[in-house]
């Protein structure tokens, strides 16, 4: 039987490249400013430029996570018509979203027990979950469904998450930096990096002075971790930070001969606690 590859909108699939892939991206919520919007990746309506500026002016983001209720409404018709789902899912480590949706599954399945659903903690963030959904729906028309969660299961944690920001202010912010260590490291210029564990929790590996050595420091971590023979696609995002995105990619091409290097933009889910001027770096490693 059918199945659908659904994903949540801090993934960064952009709307064209779910449609390419044939899968479903769910919108999540956040706030900026007392206003709500709603996150879809690529939606040229979203100004995400004017959203960062706003950010660096002063105004604070917060996200929301998506609801059972909301998993259920968007499950709901596509079990109905027969197919069955698998969710890829934001990291549980860093949002309560994938549990809502597992939540939801538990639900459902009593409803329809013929149907198979399987809501899967990715492990992941950003396009590291992005990348995570690209490979697996490349492979959607070889694998069944057990064979499909099977692999995920099997894969999740060869997804190589690399990350820097510009200013440490919004993880102070967050609680995941100290007052005093932000301030500090604006001072002196200190960069961290940062990457996603096997537990899914975004943590510090280093710190580095200086901007352009952050971004280099990224691409030799993803040296240390690569797998030649499987990463054929690499993911880079940014956050309203285009020329560094473009100047890690270049980057990677260069050092790896790698030719499917990606520029995509990392959305509010995501940018609202790393902050504008967030680089990322994304590919099948030998392990995280």
């Amino acid at each position: 039987m059918a199945y659908r590859i659904f994903t949540d909108a801090t993934s960064d699939i952009t709307v064209e490249l779910a449609k390419n892939l044939g899968i479903t991206v769910l919108p999540m919520e956040f706030t900026l400013d007392g206003q709500i919007h709603r996150h879809v990746p690529g939606d040229p309506a979203l100004n995400l430029k004017a959203l960062f500026d706003a950010m660096r002016a002063g105004k604070q983001a917060s996200t929301s996570q998506i609801n059972a209720f909301q998993f259920t409404e968007a499950f709901e018709p596509v079990l109905e018509a027969g197919e069955d789902i698998i969710h890829i899912g934001f990291s549980t480590a860093l949002s309560g979203s994938t549990a809502s949706g597992q939540l939801a599954v538990t639900e459902l399945q009593k409803r329809y027990p013929e149907r198979k659903i399987a809501c899967i903690d990715s492990r992941a963030a950003s396009l590291g979950e992005g990348l995570l959904v690209y490979y697996a729906a490349r492979l959607q028309n070889e694998l069944d469904f057990d064979a499909m969660v099977r692999w995920i299961e099997e894969n999740k944690q060869h997804f190589c998450h690399w990350f820097t920001v510009d200013d440490l202010v919004y993880l102070k912010r967050g609680g995941r930096v100290s007052g005093a260590t932000a301030a500090i490291a604006t001072v002196l210029q200190i960069k961290p990096v940062m990457h996603v564990n096997n537990e899914g929790q975004l943590i510090a590996l280093d710190k580095v002075s200086g901007r352009k050595r952050s971004l280099k420091a990224l691409v030799d971590n993803m040296e240390a971790a690569i797998d030649r023979e499987k990463a054929d696609t690499v993911f880079v995002g940014h956050c309203d930070a285009l020329e560094d995105a473009q100047f890690v990619a270049d980057s990677v091409k260069e050092r790896f001969g790698i030719a499917d290097v990606r520029i995509y933009d990392i959305g509010i889910t995501i940018g609202a606690h790393s902050g504008p001027g967030t680089i990322a770096l994304f590919h099948y490693g030998k392990q995280k």
